[in-house]
């Protein structure tokens, strides 16, 4: 459990640690003020702020917030939201004594760490090879609505409620940086140990389309034949799955992949291990499905390649160590799906409350 700042209430924390920026307020030996806005991470007792390598005028230690600290470590931050519903007006105003972490200090290790973990463009930078301002806060203020989530529509929850699963496309191209974005969300699916147990395999080219198709299809064929439907009913199933795959301008495949797994002398836990594999492998495959919903794009979700691996495995050359279990259609829909099958109420779901 993380411990709490001794300054910070527990509302003002989890406020200013859901905040992207701030704003730090400098001033030199004479009093002159001087602000920027800042990414900033928060651990017990502490803000950081990184000197990274957006573009700027003059070298990191020559800033004139750095400048300012030296001479003058009295510092204030303010983290605020701003939205035009008042009445989510919100700030958390911290002031202390700033002071510079070098590179080669263990809290500065630490400081790096908790900026990459919140931006993940300081993966890119090497913020490593900066000093750090580290920022002991001493006093905090707030006011307004600290606990309301970010707007009163709460985006992310009308994103889950919007999304549809769509059959039929217009024939109209995706935008690479589009599949690219909607691979970005996968891939920051929550996965057991962070080993991201998943690759994903897009096609867009009209053969391979119809070469997955045809490999798919007779293992279709005789799924369908066993559960002992009518011909015509397995045919007419089968050009519509087949249909679905070739019109789509998009398919992604999800695979699973287990080489990267902790490995366990007992089989039980060997098998939690691999069903922990699964779990985080329909996250990603949510987090894809948002991620084309959030762009404007349609998509559906296909479990068929779950029923013929092999053959997928096959049909487009990938790793036998890869176990595919899904295909993504992305694209622009044809017309307003089907209305979404209702959802069952909270109250035949959540089966314990204490």
């Amino acid at each position: 459990m993380t411990l709490a700042s001794p300054v910070l209430s527990p509302e003002q924390t989890a406020f200013l640690v859901r905040q992207r920026v701030a704003r730090l307020a400098t001033a030199d030996a004479e009093g002159r003020p001087h602000a920027v806005p800042v990414c900033f991470a928060h651990a017990p007792g502490a803000v950081y702020i990184a000197l990274d390598e957006k573009p700027k005028d003059v070298p990191p230690n020559r800033l004139k917030r750095v400048l300012n600290i030296l001479e003058n470590p009295n510092v204030t931050l303010v983290a605020d939201r701003y939205v035009e519903d008042w009445s989510l007006l919100a700030f958390v105003m911290v002031r202390g004594r700033a002071g510079l972490l070098q590179p080669g200090a263990l809290e500065h290790a630490a400081a790096v760490r908790l900026l990459r973990g919140k931006y993940h463009q300081y993966e890119r930078m090497k913020i490593e090879e900066n000093p750090v301002i580290a920022v002991r806060v001493e006093k905090a203020t707030s006011w307004g609505a600290l606990d309301e989530p970010e707007t009163s529509a709460q985006p992310v929850l009308g994103a889950i409620r919007g999304r549809r699963s769509v059959r039929r496309y217009l024939p109209k191209e995706v935008p690479d940086g589009a599949v690219e974005r909607v691979l970005e969300g996968a891939r920051w699916a929550p996965s057991p140990h962070g080993r991201q147990p998943w690759r994903f395999a897009v096609v867009t080219k009209e053969e391979t389309k119809v070469r997955l198709a045809d490999a798919m299809g007779e293992e279709w064929r005789s799924n369908l034949q066993m559960d002992g439907q009518d011909a015509g009913i397995v045919e007419k199933r089968l050009e519509g799955s087949r249909r679905r795959l070739l019109d789509a301008p998009v398919l992604i495949l999800l695979c699973l992949y287990l080489e990267d797994l902790d490995v366990y002398p007992d089989p039980d836990r060997q098998e939690n291990e691999t069903t922990m594999a699964v779990q985080s492998l329909g996250a990603a495959a949510q987090n894809a499905l948002l991620a084309a919903h959030g762009q404007g794009l349609d998509a559906g979700w296909m479990c068929a390649p779950l029923f013929c691996t092999q053959k997928v495995v096959e049909a487009l050359g990938l790793d036998p160590k890869l176990v595919p279990h899904a295909l993504l259609t992305l694209g622009y829909a044809e017309g307003d799906p089907p209305k979404r099958r209702g959802r069952r109420p909270l109250d035949e779901l959540v089966v314990y409350r204490d």
